[in-house]
């Protein structure tokens, strides 16, 4: 049974409890009103059919009492059911509302979340050197999709790996995530030096910003701040360049200390790139 079907007890019980407790007090003592407590409960934990049988149940235990004790269908009986079954038809809409809403929700998170598994590829195990492991954590519990990107690629012997975060979050996100991991990946076959990949991701985000700022002025507000590595299959070291990024972090002997770049550059994207705003920073992994 489904934990919210198993928690219809308690409705169902408060029902029981209260035409109990109004067959056995005196008729002075009405608490039949109280039963709209009831499919108030299930429309916590249930949905609009079963919240809506709960306001029958309810308005059945309303009639019971009086029908036992005698007098019968009174003028303030039938102002007593129709507020429980106004207040009952009143919460399976709003049941019903919930429900729509909460599909709409699942299914746009289904789209973001197979949009983001196409953007962000899984990395291979083992690339060139190097054996990868990656692991992406939300900093929202309910966001799957946002501006955070990583991707590795082969270069001409090395291993290429860059890691980003695009300003803003969400599915406004996806383009610019989407123009960056293009970038990156179609410079794998030009043989770039890890600066000049840095002008040529720059470059891209810059001039597409640009063209797009005339019918978005927000768009001119954009920026990604990156990391790019290069492992060298031949050398125990890797060569970074910093966009704005954190440092990457170095774990040995169960120690981290984070590898801080001489002269982090600006993000990508704030201004056209130029050479002298970039440094390459070497760091030994003997």
């Amino acid at each position: 049974m489904h934990a919210s079907h198993a928690l219809l007890v308690i409705p169902l019980s408060l029902i029981v409890v209260i035409v109990t407790a109004d067959v056995l007090t005196d008729q002075q003592s009405q608490l039949g009103p109280l039963l709209v407590v009831a499919p108030a409960v299930t429309a916590s934990c249930a949905g609009p059919r079963l919240t809506g049988l709960m306001g029958v149940l309810a308005v059945a235990g309303q009639v019971i009492g009086p029908l036992i004790e005698g007098p019968g269908i009174t003028p303030g009986l039938q102002i007593q059911l129709i507020g429980i079954a106004v207040v009952s038809g009143f919460l399976v809409a709003l049941r019903t509302v919930g429900d729509l809403r909460e599909q709409q929700l699942a299914q746009t998170r289904s789209v973001a979340a197979a949009a983001q598994e196409v953007l962000i590829q899984p990395l291979p195990r083992r690339c060139g050197r190097l054996h990868m492991a990656t692991d992406y954590i939300a900093a929202e519990l309910e966001a799957q999709i946002g501006g955070d990107l990583y991707a590795a690629t082969r270069a001409d012997g090395a291993t290429r790996v860059i890691i980003g975060d695009v300003r803003g979050k969400g599915l406004p996100a996806i383009k610019d995530t989407s123009l960056m991991l293009g970038a990156f990946h179609g410079s794998a076959y030009c043989n770039y030096s890890l600066l000049d990949l840095v002008m040529h991701l720059g470059k891209a985000m810059h001039w597409s910003w640009d063209a797009a700022a005339e019918d978005d002025p927000e768009i001119g507000e954009s920026f990604v701040t990156a990391l790019l590595l290069d492992f060298p299959d031949d050398l125990d070291q890797v060569k970074t360049i910093s966009c704005g990024h954190p440092p990457p972090l170095l774990l040995h002997n169960g120690h981290v200390s984070p590898l801080e770049a001489s002269s982090p550059g600006l993000p990508l994207g704030v201004t056209a790139p130029s050479e002298d705003q970039y440094t390459v920073d070497t760091f030994g992994l003997a």
